[in-house]
């Protein structure tokens, strides 16, 4: 019979969905009982804001403070320096240490909507691992804590083996990250008694090498818990729109456009997302997702209303939802509505329609076009060499990408 954890945090785990594995459910259980659990998961610095792919684990940093426990937040200004090859087909980027700063500043503001730091005993605290691993001196390292990983071991996780089954090289460089997320966990252990670390399904293999040299080194039992891979129910990967990335920082996303991804919800996943993202007790998660029809499009925007809120205030929410009503319902302008700023000058419709964000390419925006869903001013465009005046654009002019995708244009 499965075991059925009765902490708190766990409870919350799997009845709202985020648990994929657990090292050892029973031990975590018994420790999350017994006092106040440090628990841990790590961000490389790989962009300059955080993103919804995100969220997941850091809803989990967020009930697990509510459930009486302590967050840390490790930054990894030391292990993006190296790149995870965890789910990855290719090399990552290397980046320059200035580039990791300043993308690990402007990560941290994220943070702050879901959890609260401080000093207390479940205030959450923010590490960054550059503190020890720029440290490290290499052949003490190796003869230290190289010994205890075999290439056998680690030739069999999962991140090792897509690459090399696809017959895509996998640098020395991108190897050796295992080693130092063990490390992290160590010296976390160390440092401040952390049990937990949590994590993507991807980094599995990562988490239990850090626990098993936890074990060697410290003599501390420590756990790992795993969230799923967060898919949408057509199968495509979460945290992606036409336009790209759907950024937590308000200066690269709007709210609005924020509030827009998740009111645009495939309606299969309502529920599943309700009980994910938001805090609205389960049974009106399921209320809601039961929901058919044209309501199902009411529930779609409580979970706009509630996710948004959570990261951007809820005073913002109903701005977003309510230029959501003037843009659709009434088809206005609409305060909150994402906008580009251009120079007064003639400009080709399709330059106008890339610059607003409604078009990757010029090529895109001419295929909008042709296909009859491009709006100026709600006025169907049907002509892709189409010039809009600088006399128009010094008023502020209205673009649309079918019926959900709006922004303005107005004079720089």
């Amino acid at each position: 019979m499965p075991y059925k954890p009765t902490s708190e945090f766990l409870q919350v785990m799997q009845n709202r969905g985020f648990m994929q594995d657990c090292t050892d459910l029973e031990g975590l259980d018994n420790a999350l009982n017994e006092g106040v659990v440090p628990a841990y998961i790590g961000f490389d610095c790989t962009a300059d804001s955080l993103h919804i792919g995100n969220m997941l684990q850091i809803m989990m940093l967020r009930w697990l403070q509510k459930t009486g426990h302590k967050p840390v937040v490790l930054m990894g200004g030391g292990t993006t320096k190296i790149g995870d090859p965890s789910g990855k087909d290719e090399s990552r980027q290397l980046l320059t240490p200035e580039k990791i700063n300043e993308n690990m500043d402007g990560m941290k503001r994220g943070f702050a909507s879901y959890i609260t730091f401080g000093d207390g005993p479940t205030d959450a605290v923010m590490m960054n691992n550059a503190d020890w691993l720029d440290q490290l001196n290499y052949v003490e390292f190796l003869r230290d804590y190289g010994r205890h990983f075999t290439i056998n071991r680690m030739l069999a996780f999962d991140s090792v083996k897509l690459r090399l089954d696809r017959e895509q090289p996998l640098t020395f460089l991108e190897f050796n990250y295992m080693l130092l997320q063990a490390y992290d966990y160590m010296n976390l252990n160390a440092r401040m008694g952390c049990l937990l670390q949590m994590g993507g399904s991807d980094q599995w293999g990562n988490i239990v090498n850090g626990i098993d040299l936890t074990r060697r080194i410290n003599r501390n039992e420590v756990y790992g818990l795993t969230t799923p891979l967060m898919t949408k129910a057509d199968g495509s990967k979460m945290g992606k729109s036409v336009t790209g990335a759907i950024w937590l920082n308000a200066d690269k996303l709007s709210p609005y456009e924020f509030w827009q991804f998740w009111r645009n919800t495939l309606d299969a996943d309502v529920e599943k997302f309700l009980k994910l993202y938001t805090e609205l007790p389960l049974d009106e998660c399921a209320r809601l997702g039961a929901l058919e029809g044209q309501e199902i499009n009411y529930a779609k925007e409580v979970l706009a209303n509630e996710v948004t809120a959570l990261l951007h205030g809820r005073e913002t929410a109903e701005a977003a939802s309510t230029t959501a009503h003037e843009v659709f319902a009434k088809g206005g302008v609409g305060d909150e509505l994402p906008t580009a700023k251009v120079p007064a000058e003639d400009t080709s419709i399709v330059q106008l329609f890339v610059k607003a964000g409604l078009a990757s390419s010029g090529k895109e925006a001419k295929r909008l076009i042709a296909d009859g869903g491009a709006k100026l001013n709600d006025e169907p465009v049907t002509d892709t060499g189409l010039m809009v005046s600088a006399a128009d654009i010094s008023k502020t002019i209205k673009l649309s990408a079918g019926k959900k995708r709006h922004a303005l244009i107005v004079e720089q």
